[in-house]
C-alpha cells in the first residue's frame, strides 16, 4: 500500500509531499502558458479532426495493466490540451469564460477538500460559502436574504428544471406521489432559451403545452400576446402554470418586462380565480447587470461614458424588478468569468422548497441526524459539487464594482464594434439593440434589413441572406483560431411576403466576454471580417461567372 499511498495528498501534511503536488501544479502551469501566443485562440496546435479522429480515440483507448508514473500522467493530460481553445481576445463567439484567478483558486479549494455539498458534515466549506453568497446576491437584487434560499446547479438549464419542478409542486402537492396533472402550461418568448422545451419533456407537461409567445422589435416578449395566449389556456380549462421571463436572451440579449409579465400574472389570478402563477427569471445571460441595480449614474462613480451610460441605465430600470420574480439563476460561468460550472439557483420563499423536499425516512444516512444542520434534500443531485466556493471566491476578489467595471467594458466594445462594423463595410445591418451581444447580418448586395423586418421579401428571398450568412460562417469558421466569431440560425423570427409560417434570420455574434476584449482591438475584428467578406464575394462571382 505505500506505491498507492504516494497517488494522494498527504494525510499530515508533510512538506515533501506538498512539494510534489506542487511540482505538479507548476509543471502544468508551466507547460500551458507555453502553449499560449495571443495571436492565436487555440493552445499550441490544432488537432486535425478528421471524420475518423474519434474512431481512431476510440481504437487506441486501454487502460494500463499496471499505473504509468505521475510524470506520465501529466504529459498525456498536456496532450489532450494541445489544440484547445484558450479565451483570450481572439474569441468573441459566445458566453464561454476566461476564469478569474480568484475562482480558480475557489475551484482547487473544493477539490482538495472534496466535500459533498449535500450536507454540512460532509461539506462544510461549501455549504457555509453556499450559505452567504446565496445572502449576498440577494441583497444585491432585492430579495429578503431571511426569506430567499438558494443552491447551485447545473447552469442556467438545471435553474430553469428545478424552478417547473417547484411550481408543479406547488400548485399540485401530492404530484411527487400521484404524477403531474395532464391540463398544465407553460409560456415562454418565442427567442427564449431550449431550456423549457427540454424542462417540458422531462418533467412530462410536455411540448405541446409549452406556449411560445411572439417576441417584440427589441427581442423582449410581447406582453399582449402573453395575455391573450394565458386566456386561451383558461377559456379551455387549462392550467397557466409558469411563466419563463427571459433576462438576456441567448443570442440578441433581450431582456423580458419582468413587471408587465407580473402585472398580466397577478390580473389573471383575481380575474379568473387561479392559482398563483410561477414566474421564473431566466437570469443566467443577463443576471450579472444586477450588480448595477443600485448604481448612481447621477454622480457616476466609474465615469463611465454617455453611450455606455445610456444603455446601462435602461439595463437598470429593468433588472431592479427581477425581485419580482419566484426565482432566478446567476450563471457566474457566463459574464462572472467563473470555471464551468457555478450556476447559482435563487429563490425568493425557501418554503416553497418544502413541496420538493424529500423524507427524513427517505435519506436515512444522512440529514436526519442530531448533527449537521444543511441537509439539501430538495436537490436533485444527491452528491452536490461545492461550486459556491468559485463564485464566493469571485465576489470577494471583484466587489460590486470590479464587476461593473468589467460589465461596462462589454458594452463599451461592443459600441465601438457596431460603429466600426457599419463604417467598413457598406453591406452589413446590426440586427439587436445594444448589449454584449451584437448580432449582424450580410447581403450579398444591397442591405435589405427593413424590407425582411416588414415582411416585404419572400421565403426564397430570405432563405438565400440565410444561406449567404451560412456559407460565409462557414468560410470564417476555418479560421477560428485567428478570431472566432460566433453565428445563430435563430436571430429572430419574421414574417414572409408569401407565407403565414414565420422564417428564422441568420445572423453571426460578436461576443464580447474577455477582458483582453478591449476598445483597441476592434479594428483588428472587423478588419478579419472585411478580409474575409472580399475573398468570398469574390469567389462567389467567379462561380456565377463560370454558370
Amino acid at each position: 500500500m505505500k506505491e498507492i499511498q504516494k497517488l494522494f495528498p498527504s494525510m499530515d501534511g508533510n512538506d515533501f509531499q506538498r512539494e510534489e503536488l506542487l511540482s505538479y501544479f507548476n509543471t502544468v502551469l508551466t507547460k500551458i502558458d507555453e502553449l499560449k501566443d495571443p495571436n492565436k485562440l487555440t493552445l499550441g496546435e490544432m488537432p486535425e479532426y478528421t471524420e475518423d479522429y474519434y474512431n481512431r480515440v476510440i481504437q487506441k483507448a486501454a487502460i494500463p495493466k499496471s499505473g504509468v508514473s505521475m510524470d506520465n500522467v501529466v504529459q498525456e493530460l498536456l496532450k489532450l490540451v494541445e489544440g484547445h481553445r484558450f479565451v483570450n481576445r481572439n474569441y468573441v463567439a459566445n458566453a464561454a469564460p476566461l476564469p478569474t484567478i480568484a475562482s480558480i483558486i475557489g475551484n482547487l479549494v473544493m477539490v482538495l477538500v472534496n466535500g459533498n455539498n449535500l450536507w454540512d458534515v460532509e461539506g462544510p466549506a461549501a455549504a457555509t460559502a453556499e450559505v452567504e453568497v446565496t445572502a449576498m446576491l440577494s441583497k444585491l437584487v432585492g430579495y429578503d436574504e431571511n426569506m430567499s434560499a438558494g443552491y447551485t446547479t447545473w447552469g442556467g438549464q438545471g435553474a430553469v428544471f428545478n424552478s417547473l419542478r417547484l411550481a408543479i409542486a406547488r400548485y399540485a402537492p401530492s404530484s411527487n406521489q400521484k404524477g403531474i396533472p395532464q391540463n398544465l402550461y407553460c409560456f415562454c418568448s418565442e427567442l427564449s432559451h431550449y431550456s423549457l422545451y427540454k424542462s417540458v419533456e422531462a418533467t412530462g407537461i410536455g411540448v405541446e403545452n409549452m406556449i411560445r409567445v411572439t417576441a417584440n422589435a427589441d427581442h423582449s416578449m410581447n406582453l399582449e400576446d402573453l395575455k391573450e395566449k394565458i386566456e386561451q389556456v383558461i377559456a379551455k380549462g387549462g392550467v397557466p402554470l409558469y411563466i419563463l421571463a427571459t433576462m438576456g436572451t441567448t443570442d440578441t440579449f433581450g431582456i423580458d418586462d419582468i413587471e408587465g409579465i407580473k402585472y398580466i400574472a397577478e390580473e389573471m389570478e383575481r380575474t379568473y380565480n387561479i392559482d398563483p402563477i410561477y414566474i421564473h427569471a431566466d437570469s443566467a445571460m443577463g443576471g450579472m447587470y444586477t450588480f448595477f441595480n443600485q448604481y448612481d449614474f447621477e454622480s457616476n462613480p466609474l465615469q463611465l461614458e454617455d453611450k455606455v451610460n445610456e444603455v446601462l441605465t435602461s439595463y437598470q430600470q429593468k433588472f431592479k424588478q427581477i425581485k419580482l420574480a419566484d426565482s432566478m439563476v446567476f450563471d457566474f460561468h457566463k459574464l462572472g468569468q467563473t470555471p464551468y460550472t457555478t450556476s447559482l439557483f435563487l429563490i425568493k420563499n425557501r418554503e416553497n422548497l418544502k413541496y420538493v423536499d424529500l423524507d427524513a425516512e427517505e435519506t436515512p444516512y444522512v440529514g436526519n441526524r442530531g448533527y449537521g444542520s444543511y441537509h439539501t434534500g430538495y436537490t436533485l443531485e444527491c452528491s452536490r459539487m461545492g461550486s459556491a466556493l468559485s463564485i464566493y471566491a469571485s465576489l470577494l476578489a471583484f466587489g460590486i464594482e470590479g464587476y461593473q467595471e468589467l460589465l461596462a467594458n462589454y458594452i463599451r466594445v461592443n459600441i465601438a464594434f457596431r460603429e466600426t462594423l457599419t463604417k467598413e463595410i457598406s453591406n452589413v445591418v446590426v440586427t439587436n439593440e445594444i448589449s454584449p451581444i451584437t448580432t449582424f447580418r450580410f447581403y450579398p448586395e444591397e442591405k435589405k434589413w427593413n424590407d425582411e423586418l416588414n415582411g416585404l421579401l419572400t421565403v426564397e428571398e430570405m432563405m438565400e441572406i440565410n444561406q449567404f450568412n451560412d456559407e460565409f460562417a462557414e468560410i470564417i469558421g476555418t479560421d477560428r483560431d485567428t478570431i472566432f466569431f460566433g453565428n445563430t440560425r435563430k436571430q429572430r423570427l419574421v414574417k414572409a411576403k408569401n407565407s403565414n409560417n414565420p422564417i428564422s434570420i441568420y445572423a453571426h455574434k460578436f461576443f464580447a466576454i474577455s477582458p483582453y476584449t478591449t476598445i483597441e482591438e476592434v479594428d483588428r475584428y472587423v478588419a478579419f471580417l472585411k478580409e474575409h467578406l472580399e475573398i468570398f464575394l469574390k469567389t462567389k462571382r467567379s462561380m456565377l461567372t463560370k454558370i
